[in-house]
C-alpha cells in the first residue's frame, strides 16, 4: 500500500505517474498504424509531459510538510492501471485502454488534492484531475465517433 508521509512524496509520486503516462501514450502511438492516431496519441503524451512540468515546478519551489507523524494509505493500488499497450491492440482496445488509464489518475489526483497540506498544491492537483477527466471525455468522444458506428 502506498503511503506518503509528506507533500514532497506526494509530489515525487505525481511526476512518476505523469511520466508513466506520456511513455503510456508514446507506446500506443508506436501501436498503431495510422498516422492521425498516432499524432493523437503523441498529443496526449506531451500533454503528460506537460503535467509532469507542471508538479516539477511545484516541487522545486517551497514545499509544505505534512506532520511527521501523519501517515496516509490513499489505497491507491485501486486506482492505478498497469497495462502496457501490445502490438495486437485494435484502435477500439486501444482507446478502452487510455479512457481506463485517464480515469485512474483522475481518481488519484483527487485522492492525493485530498491530502496535500498546502492549498496551492491541493488546487493544482485538482487542476490536473480536472485535465485528466478532460483527456477521458476526449478518448470517448473518439470512442463514440470511430468505434461505435451504426452499420
Amino acid at each position: 500500500m502506498k503511503q506518503f508521509k509528506s507533500t514532497e512524496e506526494i509530489l515525487d509520486f505525481a511526476i512518476g505517474e505523469e511520466q508513466s503516462a506520456s511513455d503510456f501514450y508514446t507506446a500506443l502511438a508506436q501501436q498503431v498504424s495510422s498516422p492521425s492516431v498516432r499524432r493523437m496519441f503523441m498529443e496526449f503524451s506531451e500533454e503528460e509531459l506537460q503535467h509532469k512540468s507542471k508538479l516539477e515546478n511545484i516541487r522545486m519551489g517551497s514545499v509544505e510538510y505534512l506532520p511527521r507523524d501523519q501517515v496516509v494509505n490513499l489505497g491507491l493500488e485501486e486506482v492505478l492501471v498497469d497495462v502496457a499497450p501490445t502490438s495486437n491492440m485494435d484502435y477500439q482496445d486501444a482507446l478502452i485502454l487510455a479512457m481506463k488509464k485517464e480515469k485512474a489518475a483522475y481518481q488519484m489526483y483527487m485522492r492525493l488534492a485530498t491530502v496535500a497540506s498546502d492549498p496551492r498544491i491541493s488546487d493544482l492537483l485538482r487542476g490536473l484531475a480536472s485535465q485528466e477527466a478532460n483527456h477521458r471525455l476526449r478518448f470517448e468522444i473518439e470512442y463514440d465517433e470511430h468505434v461505435l458506428t451504426e452499420d
